[in-house]
């Protein structure tokens, strides 16, 4: 696909008002929101640059599952079309160059079809321009997962799964039999939420032929190809591998480049021992290749990707963004080749910003407590992008005269009638003197005076709170609480060396930090410390058992998808390398692991009443973590529920089970924080 170039629209810094503005006679958030909000994801705009294609999610309440359809805007935002409303989901829209089709994956297909299992997952189809019912394209064995246009509109580059022979089991040679064989396991990292056990089916790129509809392969091996990107003159592929020896022991993923024709070899590009990555691009006249470059492989866990420049031909790398102390994503190169866009992870925000190619400052391009994301570049410098804030889901907007401009308005009804919790970014210090942000939601509304608390910890851990919106901190508002969310050291937004500050020595800062947060909260008469509350999933889990393992003022805890036997994680979950590299192997660390499998063995100290809950199938933290908690607190008295979810991975996607979840932690929350009790002693 010819590179979309960003030009005169970014001239200037774009500022983004934020407006503010009174609630009273609006209803509270309530669970019913669940079915009204609706994901607005992937802006991509025309070649013309008339129209911005997207997609919308929305759940089906009364089939409980979810669903995206293709939408498009004007530019102007005056006229928008909903192009696809089948019962199947359609996204990743991505137009044709020569402006001729509009194409989308979906498995959707008649009833026949599907049961053909080899032909169950995504395909490429195509909505022509001129009108018409939208028609499938490829038909290829397996899933594709991904793909991208050529220049010319001739070709796809698919990145595509390899079909599991076990989906059709009497064809498998020395079978012959309708159940499933055995699932037989040989390689180091051998299991990954959604794709369960690894088998040896990988993802390989396929070039396919627009008018024969036929399908080539492009690169082959016992190897995962993903992130394919065209040059500009359609002769090459760039594309991100983890080759070698043995790939699943290591984390050093490359860009390599391939010519676009069958039986060619992939020559690799970059050598740094760690994950360069993203999607490569190419600049304008195609001698360059941008991409993103991972820390050294020991900070796996606590990455902070850097823009980085190539040359096509080979070369020596060279970093743009060495010196900005942020983590960047979604490089695009301006139409001269002379600088790159790209966004950059700040501290509770995000924001767009531009820097030479050459080298030099960083030129933020965005303002505002918000987040923006998924940039699409158009012609004649037009930009496309997502943008959220705290009380408002993403929409799409475009870049004009300087500013941003919503063009899209699938939320606004339903935003137009709620009272959303009044959002502000809170700073304390820790007791080793760190500085720790975070944000306070408080219910709209509430009476004066202090208020039962939340302190809600996000995952990752190299993730943040930021202001995009969050449905939980707003139910949990909604229902009375003040909800309180602290970015701990580990967590992303505030640099490299706080995000590593944890390494190997888990649940220690973090608990400092979160601590810190409670006890500002409290002082500064937000809450009553008769009623504190905590809870999180995942690494958020993980740390609500740290932290009541450590201080018993919490009257009520709800753990997600957590862990505390760490030990028992290894060999169970998908962390095997960063286990090797940040932990080492059980074995040969015991005393470590030990250390951080404090709250498993401190079970005895907890007091707290806490839910446990997660999903059936997690292969991210199993069940098992959550199952060995609520029974360590069982065991010693302490009234404790464990809410397992069918055929759920790690994260929850079933409409009903998201709800019962967000209703699971109210009613909890309300049976032990709604009426006020003596105050708990903090821990020494």
């Amino acid at each position: 696909m010819t590179r979309r170039i960003l030009a005169a629209a970014l001239a200037t810094a774009v500022m983004v008002p934020v407006v503010a503005g009174a609630q009273t006679t609006k209803r509270p958030y309530a669970l019913d929101d669940l079915g009204k909000f609706r994901n607005v994801s992937d802006p991509q705009i025309s070649p013309d640059g008339k129209w911005i294609a997207y997609t919308v999610g929305a759940i089906d309440v009364e089939k409980d599952k979810r669903d995206s359809d293709v939408w498009m805007v004007s530019w102007d935002g005056k006229e928008t079309l909903q192009l696809t409303s089948s019962k199947d989901s359609e996204s990743r829209p991505r137009w044709s160059p020569d402006g001729k089709y509009l194409a989308f994956t979906t498995s959707r297909g008649d009833e026949d079809e599907k049961k053909d299992e080899a032909k169950k997952g995504s395909q490429v189809w195509l909505l022509n321009r001129s009108g018409g019912e939208a028609q499938k394209l490829t038909d290829v064995k397996g899933d594709i997962d991904d793909y991208e246009w050529s220049p010319d509109s001739t070709r796809l580059v698919l990145v595509v799964s390899d079909p599991d022979p076990s989906d059709d089991p009497e064809k498998i040679e020395g079978w012959k039999k309708k159940t499933k064989p055995p699932i037989v396991i040989d390689r180091y990292q051998f299991k990954r939420d959604l794709s369960d056990y690894l088998e040896h089916l990988r993802d390989h790129l396929y070039l396919f032929d627009i008018a024969t509809k036929k399908a080539e392969p492009l690169t082959s091996g016992d190897y995962d190809d993903r992130s394919p990107s065209w040059s500009p003159d359609g002769t090459r592929v760039a594309f991100v591998s983890k080759r070698g020896t043995d790939p699943d022991r290591s984390h050093d993923s490359n860009v390599f480049v391939i010519e676009a024709k069958a039986g060619a070899t992939p020559r690799q590009l970059t050598t740094y021992p760690g994950e360069d990555g993203g999607r490569p691009v190419w600049s304008p006249d195609g001698s360059t290749i941008a991409y993103l470059q991972s820390d050294e492989a020991k900070w796996y866990a606590y990455d902070q990707a850097k823009l980085a420049l190539i040359p096509a031909a080979g070369g020596t790398a060279r970093l743009l963004t060495e010196s900005l102390d942020r983590s960047v994503g979604s490089p695009e190169w301006s139409a001269d080749g002379k600088s790159l866009y790209f966004t950059v992870e700040d501290d509770r925000v995000e924001y767009l910003a531009r820097i030479p190619a050459a080298g030099g400052k960083v030129e933020p391009l965005t303002t505002g407590r918000r987040v923006v994301g998924s940039p699409s570049l158009g012609p004649n410098g037009a930009m496309a992008l997502l943008s959220s804030s705290a009380s408002s889901p993403s929409e799409v907007h475009v870049v004009e005269g300087g500013a941003l401009r919503k063009v899209t308005t699938h939320n606004d009804t339903w935003v137009s009638e709620v009272a959303f919790s009044s959002i502000e970014d809170v700073t304390f210090t820790a007791r080793d003197g760190t500085v720790v942000n975070g944000l306070l939601a408080r219910p709209t509304g509430a009476p004066a005076g202090t208020l039962p608390l939340i302190l809600w910890i996000h995952g990752g851990p190299n993730g943040q709170d930021d202001h995009s919106f969050d449905n939980i901190r707003e139910i949990l508002a909604a229902n009375g609480y003040a909800v309180l969310q602290v970015n701990y050291r580990g967590g992303s937004g505030r640099g490299a060396k706080y995000q590593k500050a944890i390494y190997a020595d888990w649940g220690n800062l973090e608990v400092v930090d979160l601590l810190a947060g409670v006890d500002w909260a409290i002082k500064s008469g937000v809450a009553d410390p008769a009623r504190l509350g905590i809870g999180g999933w995942s690494y958020g889990g993980i740390l609500t058992n740290y932290a009541i393992a450590t201080d018993p003022r919490f009257k009520a805890a709800a753990s997600g998808a957590g862990s505390s036997l760490q030990t028992s994680m290894y060999g169970t979950d998908q962390y095997i390398l960063q286990y090797d590299t940040e932990m080492g192997q059980p074995w040969k660390n015991p005393d470590g692991w030990m250390k951080v499998s404090y709250p498993f063995f401190k079970a005895d100290r907890i007091k707290t009443p806490t839910l446990f809950m997660g999903g059936q199938n997690d292969f991210n933290v199993p069940i098992a973590g959550s199952e060995q908690m609520y029974q360590a607190l069982k065991s010693n008295g302490v009234d404790a529920q464990l809410v397992v979810y069918p055929g759920q991975n790690h994260g929850i996607v079933i409409p009903s089970y998201q709800r019962d979840r967000l209703d699971r932690y109210i009613k909890w929350y309300d049976k032990y924080l709604k009426t006020p009790g003596p105050a708990p002693t903090a821990a020494k």
